[in-house]
């Protein structure tokens, strides 16, 4: 009789843990080798085919950069890449960081409130999670975790296997790369990598930047270009790739006649729907006055200062005038409403200029406003209003034209009739024949007549860019950094929709006035060049601000302290030197 060798309980619990850890390792192997099958198969995802090639080439490239149409849903496909890189690969820690926290915390809240909800296995793998303004993180139970981080100094005790940087066109460069870039120090290191015949399964660290396009004059546009260059090595693990609005219409993300009624829109912008739609680069255009690079510099400040009447909300206080601080209100007339090209309409900024110890000033344009389709007396109210309302001690007018009626109804008495003031005459400062228009002989001398002739334009736009340049003029950060601004404000997130908006229209005004600064073109005409802009674009803004920035430049000849005549060599005298004879 044949005797059979019976397996023990314990062999046979061995082998079936060692048959169910094979299948684990060789499904693992797969899921690693397709990471867009495991979204489907454990988390149930369904993606559409652009987002199966970008989750695949996150997971397999070393540095990876998406440059993405607005409304694409980089922010839910790098969700969707965190939990599958954390349950895939065990310990491994993740750090997304972006300009401001709540960005970043967008991608744990598509986490949290998305994926989670609909995925009974992930939630399984979760242990923990927090989503706030001071702690956002989420925990998983075989070890990894995904965190949130200021780009900023303060962050430099992060550490990280994967870094993932949103919009990385708003990071400052510097910031990057001595902050963010150093929290990648070690590699993700897994037992089995003690054993030799595994060390080359050894990983790396991953960088991931996502964002729309910007201007070629940005630090972006030149990381981008060394990402195209590494692409095409195969020695290295880079990876770029930039998805149109053209793809998100085609999977269904976007409407098409959506599309067609944003472009129809009067105010529409080819150039930063190309930008933040078509994931293409702006450039300065051969021919540009204005470098993209000089200006954008110049965008430091944070605060704009809001007239009472703009806001429904009058906590809203304007400071007085500081020590030598002169204020000056701008304004480049129009009153006809442009409908066909949009190209006209009245700009009106408002610059606190600030002294300095070297006897110059420091422009600050700290507001700013549009209005088309105004009567003469309508923008003038609007002018003295806002000139009082802000305790401007200049106004810059270009009297030329039309100008001349603004100029006429301020130099008389204007009643308002939503507060039932009536603001006295205003007379001109600069040139006698004006001052003699104003009836009111007493009436303060505070209006700079501006006569735009060929040579007053010449040394203006001349003046403007080396103010800009030599960082004699700071404009207001872009709309998007002022998002963040705008919500430390007590009581912004219960304020009106339209009290919102007020809000922002300062920076937003900014953002179009640095368009048109970059869209300007020039020629020379005889010893003077003339600034022109192209067919289609505005240069209401410019004008004004180039008036702005002309009067304080005058008010700054024309408070600088006069050179003496003092000759001190008058008062050094030598006498004829006797000569002694031995």
């Amino acid at each position: 009789m044949i005797q059979t060798n019976k397996k023990t309980e314990k062999e046979v619990a061995n082998d079936k843990a060692s048959k169910i850890m094979d299948g684990v390792a060789t499904w693992c192997s797969f899921y690693r080798s397709n990471p867009h099958r495991f979204a489907k198969d454990y988390l149930g995802i369904t993606l559409k085919l652009f987002q199966m090639i970008l989750l695949y080439m996150m997971n397999a490239s070393n540095y990876f950069m998406y440059l993405a149409a607005r409304g694409q849903g980089k922010t839910w496909l790098t969700a969707v890449f965190c939990v599958t890189r954390c349950i895939l690969y065990p310990g491994t820690k993740i750090c997304v960081g972006s300009k401001n926290r709540n960005q970043a915390n967008e991608v744990l809240e598509k986490i949290t409130t998305d994926l989670m909800i609909n995925s009974d296995n992930l939630r399984m793998e979760i242990s923990d999670y927090s989503v706030g303004q001071n702690k956002a993180y989420i925990e998983f139970r075989n070890g990894s975790w995904i965190k949130v981080i200021t780009a900023s100094d303060s962050g430099r005790s992060a550490r990280a296997n994967v870094l993932i940087t949103d919009e990385f066109r708003m990071v400052d460069k510097n910031i990057i790369n001595t902050v963010l870039r150093k929290f990648l120090t070690a590699p993700r290191n897994p037992k089995y990598l003690n054993k030799k015949e595994y060390k080359h399964l050894a990983e790396r660290n991953k960088e991931i930047y996502m964002s729309s396009c910007w201007f070629k004059s940005h630090w972006s546009f030149e990381k981008a270009k060394a990402y195209c260059a590494n692409l095409v090595n195969d020695a290295k693990k880079y990876f770029i790739c930039g998805l149109p609005y053209q793809i998100s219409i085609k999977e269904g993300l976007l409407s098409k006649e959506q599309v067609e009624d944003e472009m129809s829109e009067a105010d529409f912008s080819e150039m930063a729907w190309d930008m933040e739609m078509g994931c293409l680069w702006y450039g300065d255009t051969d021919g540009a006055f204005f470098s993209y690079e000089d200006v954008s510099k110049q965008r430091t400040l944070k605060t704009a200062v809001y007239p009472p009447s703009s806001l429904s909300d009058k906590k809203f206080k304007i400071p007085d005038l500081a020590i030598g601080e002169k204020r000056i209100l701008s304004v480049d007339v129009a009153l006809l409403a442009s409908k066909k090209q949009n190209n006209d309409a009245a700009s009106i900024f408002i610059n606190s200029s600030l002294p300095t110890k070297s006897n110059k000033y420091i422009g600050n344009l700290i507001y700013a406003e549009n209005h088309e389709g105004l009567h003469t007396s309508e923008l003038a109210l609007i002018v003295r209003r806002l000139f009082e309302q802000f305790k401007c001690t200049e106004i810059a007018l270009d009297v030329k034209g039309i100008g001349l009626g603004i100029y006429d109804a301020l130099c008389r008495d204007i009643p308002d009739p939503i507060n039932g003031a009536i603001y006295p005459p205003l007379s001109c400062c600069n040139d006698q024949v004006y001052a003699d228009r104003c009836i009111d002989k007493k009436a303060p001398k505070v209006i700079w007549a501006i006569q735009a002739t060929a040579q007053f334009n010449n040394d203006m736009y001349l003046m403007l860019r080396d103010g800009f340049k030599q960082g004699y003029l700071n404009i207001l950060v872009n709309e998007f950094e002022a998002d963040e601004i705008l919500k430390d404000i007590r009581g912004y997130n219960s304020m009106s929709s339209s009290d919102k908006t007020k809000l922002q229209l300062p920076y937003i005004q900014t953002t179009l006035l640095v368009n048109e600064l970059i869209n300007l073109e020039y020629e020379t005409k005889g010893v003077n060049i003339k600034v022109f802009e192209k067919s289609g674009m505005r240069k209401d803004r410019v004008s004004s601000i180039g008036y702005n920035y002309w009067v304080q430049c005058q008010l700054e000849r024309k408070f600088k302290p006069k050179q003496s005549n003092f000759d001190p060599t008058t008062m050094i005298q030598f006498r004829q030197p006797q000569i002694r004879k031995y």
